[in-house]
């Protein structure tokens, strides 16, 4: 997946909802480097491999109307002052972490810009299957009741 590299515009491939996919610049991303928790060896203390990765959805040009509203709302629990931020620390290297960070949040924005699924309409079975199922019920009922204990007399 080609998201663009880090420092450049950020790329999300076409899919559901996103049929030209989308393009959100490097002006609307700010990346924040800090230090990373867990293991790493000597360097753990002294490079900013962490990666912040924010991106201000309730304000973005590069998204329309439409996808801004149906974003916001989805992200509602995610969005501090209508910024996303994503965090990659999973890596030791810097460079790693921004292209973890990126694909994460492509991901998180074509997820949330997938049109809902179509609502489910009830259905019934139908009388002949309803009858069938039956059917089926009684024959096995009578193939063990042949099974039980004086009923070949």
């Amino acid at each position: 997946m080609s998201l663009g590299a880090p420092g450049r515009d950020l790329r999300v491939p076409p899919g559901p909802g996103l049929p030209e996919g989308l393009v959100v610049p490097a002006a609307e991303l700010v990346e924040r480097f800090s230090r990373s928790s867990g293991p790493g060896g000597q360097s753990v203390n002294t490079t900013d491999s962490r990666v912040e990765l924010e991106y201000d959805v309730a304000s973005s040009a590069a998204l329309s109307e439409a996808q801004r509203s149906r974003a916001v709302s989805r992200l509602v629990a995610r969005l501090t002052d209508g910024r996303l931020v994503v965090v990659a620390s999973e890596h030791r290297s810097q460079h790693r972490n921004r292209v973890a960070a990126r694909e994460r949040l492509a991901e998180l924005l074509r997820a949330v810009l997938a049109p809902p699924p179509p609502v489910r309409r009830a259905t019934r079975p139908s009388r002949g299957a309803r009858e069938r199922r039956l059917a089926g019920k009684r024959h096995r009922s009578e193939t063990k009741a042949l099974r039980r204990k004086g009923s070949w007399d």
